[in-house]
């Protein structure tokens, strides 16, 4: 899956084409895809502006880009150190995606997992207790699009994500917006883990159509469960094929 993919969900732009961002997303991707050891430090910047083939400048740009994302720290006198994961930030939108570029991180999929479990259920309620009748409109849309999306993975996880940002923006609720990279980062990732048969796609859908009816029919307490019987059957599925079940 690309990151191009995730920016798009996102309707973001994701990093611009300027020198200094591209090699902050080179450095990046290989922070998040663990080729640097954690607490390691980085080589001096002449080093890494030669290894990048950019000026001091430009490299210097970089770090201060990844730093801001918590992935590096720069000490006086001591260096550039990579940092552990505990202190990125997970929500920002470049760090997630660079999660579609590294190999599959079972620890990091799992946590994706839990927080979707922590607030999709509720915010399936809220959807049923909120959605003004576009809404609804747009969740069955989106169900509709997962239906005729069977040819490819990335058509139906598409239409999927769509499906759930619907949910979320019928819930009413301006802080779940902020949530919506984990959704992403987790239905993408999760395709790359399972390399699931496009054909299989649509074993899901009577599941997401469930849903919807609950919301639509105004039912809190049958969107909540259903959600989370979702959720927890793809958390099961994903602990599967990444043998944490074991």
């Amino acid at each position: 899956m690309s990151e191009l993919i995730y920016y798009d969900l996102k309707s973001t732009p994701g990093m611009s084409t300027s020198l200094s961002v591209q090699v902050a997303k080179e450095v990046g991707r290989r922070i998040v895809a663990g080729s640097f050891e954690v607490n390691s430090l980085m080589d001096d910047e002449d080093t890494l502006a030669n290894r990048y083939q950019v000026s001091r400048v430009v490299m210097r740009d970089a770090i201060k880009i990844l730093v801001s994302k918590g992935l590096l720290e720069v000490r006086r006198g001591i260096g550039t150190r990579v940092q552990s994961r505990d202190k990125w930030n997970m929500l920002d939108d470049d760090v997630l995606a660079w999660h579609l570029s590294a190999p599959p991180n079972p620890k990091f999929l799992r946590q994706l997992m839990d927080v979707r479990l922590a607030f999709e259920p509720k915010a399936a309620r809220w959807a049923a207790q909120r959605a003004t009748p576009d809404n609804l409109a747009e969740i069955l849309a989106a169900c509709d699009k997962m239906a005729i999306a069977g040819n490819t993975a990335e058509e139906f996880i598409i239409a999927d994500s769509l499906f759930h940002k619907a949910i979320i923006k019928a819930a009413q609720n301006s802080f779940l917006t902020s949530m919506e990279g984990v959704i992403y980062s987790a239905l993408l990732v999760s395709i790359k883990v399972t390399n699931k048969d496009p054909r299989e796609n649509g074993a899901s859908i009577p599941f997401h159509r469930e849903v919807y009816e609950a919301i639509a029919a105004g039912d809190a307490d049958k969107a909540e469960m259903l959600t989370e019987r979702l959720l927890n059957d793809a958390t099961s599925r994903l602990a599967t094929n990444t043998g944490e079940d074991k």
